[in-house]
């Protein structure tokens, strides 16, 4: 599945997705991505000002991968 993300919501929705398929809760996630669980529940909500390493290594951990390609170019 292809998602474009314009916004921190899509990038939330993904992952939010991605936990429940996997069958984890947050705490199980924040745990093993080494994350604050008030972290992950900011994350799963959109918020627009988390650092992006941390980010960066949830999405990686889940599975998920961000590709980031110019506009036009195939």
């Amino acid at each position: 599945m292809e998602i474009l993300l314009h916004s921190s919501k899509d990038i939330s929705t993904v992952v939010k997705e991605r936990r429940k398929a996997l069958g984890y809760t947050q705490a199980e996630v924040a745990s093993f991505c080494n994350v604050g669980l008030r972290f992950l529940s900011e994350l799963e909500n959109g918020k627009e000002t988390l650092q992006l390493g941390k980010v960066l290594k949830v999405v990686n951990i889940l599975g998920i991968d961000l590709i980031a390609k110019q506009r036009g170019v195939q």
